[in-house]
């Protein structure tokens, strides 16, 4: 496909991609610029959706005049069109071209609780909010309201600055935002509505609160109706969007809160309170500046959790901590210590049922036997795999091959990688490295770099296991997936999965045997939208499940939650313990549970299996199940 930007043709290139929304895509233009390009209403990702499809050639409708008058005077980190793309004649308009930003996080990484363990502290989160404040403020200042206000909305650049997004759906004139996003929806505009209708426009008041929602996230990790609604009835247990309506947030008492999320009295009583008032009693209004820049985090010395308070919510400093037993037995189920850490465990892995792990304490990064293999504080931009006794750390476009330590001379190995969403895309096992790079998918060899097969030049996303990887890229109009063998070159593509239409948000892959449980989560209609796909090494799909983020299922939990394949079936960690899930006709079900695990296990922990039964991985400490 071609547009026209400023009186020149530009050919949209799927290796020029730099994401895919739910309603446009978006490339490179190589000159410091994006262009956002709306998708016609053939687009592949909306074959056979005949909502979406009506939704593009409306919104495509308005764009021909919305666009044309787009309001001035906007605060410099909301990023605005700066020139149309049209078709050849210029009269229709297809998108625009703004301005690029580098190495951005988004505002929804703030809220994952491995991306805090990694580094990305609270004091951070403190001053991404509070630019975050300002830039919205001046939005309204400038008669503009955001209207569809959420995480993936706004890109962090540098340490702390918050820009503002997808302009094109802001709400002004005469020209009102419909889109929402179910998580950031104020419930005060539904009214007496029963669904997920709302009954008024946005306003100012209602991207406020979206602001508070995204603040409390960002800061505990949780959202006002995260957790689990347990209530002693089980007659009173309602929908996500019933504990909406009915104001059921995580300070109801019967509302399980997350275990991998942060204490609520990590922060102070004054900040608590105004969240409450503000999702229970439907407090409204500009959110209090001060109530932000007056934060004050420090780790407690004791435990390492980060508080705003006098002393540690949690534990207490000055007492004689007890000694935690190394072994503990809770019905049929044996948990024994393996290790623990002061600091934090980031990256483990098992190669031949034996577990290795990278950590970090006392200002260095460690393997399992304590050696240091980098020196240097917690940093969120690096990402970690494991090969034997070697360590792999990436950052951009780099890939350093870490033998010895950083001592060694004459100094590390480094692999030039493709990078995706500003990571590295590389993977690892027992035996070799992978990487992509310039089209093509590599591997290390006993003479050097051995190219796999062909891949999508900067739009790969790897996963890599004992037996075989697995691969796929979304670009453009383009989409394809792949499975390799481990130890051969040659790639099988050209796959059917069962492809979502939305915003790709997130994805991870688990094996076992000639099993891959590929795992998708996707921004689709204003929610989160997760799936599930069993691949076997010949690339046929072999069973498929899909669930809404916060429906209370094994799969619509918290979508980094622990998980582990084992033969044809696969354990999932939840706040409740563990649960079994096994494939029946093609179709996911809960086998069995394990409420025994319950106190072992969070859906924030990581699952792998050893030669001495399921390793759970905490924040700091490595634990082994025996189950009878």
């Amino acid at each position: 496909m071609d547009v026209w930007l400023e009186g020149k043709r530009v050919r949209l290139s799927p290796a020029k991609a730099l994401g895919k929304g739910g309603e446009a895509d978006v490339f490179d233009l190589g000159d410091g610029r994006a262009l956002k390009v709306f998708k016609p209403p053939e687009h592949p990702d909306y074959t056979g959706l005949d909502a979406e499809q009506d939704a593009a050639r409306a919104r495509l409708a308005e764009h021909q005049h919305k666009l044309r008058v787009f309001p001035t005077g906007l605060p410099g980190r909301v990023v605005t069109p700066q020139a149309l793309a049209t078709d050849k004649s210029g009269r229709t308009v297809l998108g625009y071209a703004m301005r690029k930003l580098e190495n951005v996080e988004t505002l929804r990484r703030f809220a994952e609780p491995s991306f805090r363990r990694a580094g990305a502290t609270s004091a951070r989160a403190v001053e991404v909010l509070s630019s975050l404040h300002r830039t919205l403020a001046g939005v309204h200042a400038a008669g503009v309201v955001v209207g569809d206000f959420n995480d993936l909305n706004v890109l962090v650049t540098g340490t702390a600055d918050a820009h503002l997004i997808d302009a094109d759906s802001f709400q002004f004139g005469s020209f009102v935002c419909l889109l929402f996003t179910e998580r950031f929806l104020d419930p005060v505009r539904l009214g007496t509505a029963k669904g997920l209708v709302p009954a008024c426009a946005a306003s100012e008041v209602s991207d406020w609160y979206a602001f508070t929602v995204a603040a409390m996230q960002s800061l505990l990790c949780v959202g006002p109706h995260g957790g689990v609604h347990r209530p002693k009835s089980p007659t009173a247990r309602t929908t996500p969007t019933g504990r909406l309506l009915q104001r059921i947030t995580v300070f109801h008492p019967e509302v399980q809160y997350p275990k991998p999320a942060l204490p609520l009295r990590t922060l102070p009583d004054d900040l608590l309170h105004h969240l409450h008032r503000v999702f229970v009693e439907d407090l409204r209004g500009e959110f209090p500046l001060p109530l932000l820049e007056g934060l004050r985090f420090t780790a407690c010395a004791s435990c390492g959790v980060e508080h705003a308070r006098a002393t540690c919510p949690t534990c207490q400093p000055n007492a004689v901590a007890a000694a935690t037993p190394v072994s503990a037995v809770r019905g049929e189920v044996t948990a024994t210590r393996l290790f623990s850490t002061r600091g934090v465990v980031l990256r483990v892995s098992v190669e031949n049922g034996a577990p290795r792990w990278l950590y970090h304490e006392q200002g260095a990064y460690r393997r399992e036997d304590g050696r240091v293999v980098l020196h240097g504080a917690l940093d969120p931009s690096l990402r970690w795999e494991l090969q034997g006794p070697v360590t792999l750390v990436g950052r951009g476009g780099t890939v350093a091959v870490l033998t010895e330590g950083p001592a060694a001379s004459p100094g590390p190995e480094r692999l030039s990688v493709d990078v995706l969403d500003g990571r590295p895309c590389f993977a690892a096992n027992a035996r070799h490295r992978y990487w992509a790079v310039g089209g093509g998918l590599w591997r290390n060899g006993a003479h050097g770099p051995e190219r796999i097969g062909d891949v999508l030049e900067g739009q790969t996303r790897l996963f890599v296991g004992p037996r075989f990887g697995v691969g796929f890229h979304r670009a453009g109009g383009l989409r394809d997936a792949f499975v390799f063998d481990a130890e051969r070159v040659g790639l099988k593509d050209g796959l059917k999965l069962p492809w979502p239409s939305g915003q790709l948000v997130d994805a991870d892959c688990v094996f076992d045997g000639p099993l891959a449980w590929l795992f998708l989560a996707e921004e689709a209609g204003g929610r989160t939208v997760h799936h599930c796909v069993v691949l076997g090494s010949d690339g046929q799909v072999r069973a498929q499940g899909v669930a809404v983020a916060g429906d209370g299922s094994w799969l619509g939990g918290a979508f980094q939650s622990g998980r582990c394949a084992m033969g044809e079936a696969l354990f999932v960690a939840t706040d409740a313990g563990l649960v079994r899930v096994e494939s029946r006709n093609g179709r996911l079900e809960t086998a069995r549970e394990f409420p025994d695990t319950e106190p072992f296990v969070d859906s924030g922990c990581q699952l792998l299996l050893t030669r001495q039964g399921l390793l759970v991985v905490g924040r700091q400490d490595l634990t082994t199940l025996r189950m009878a």
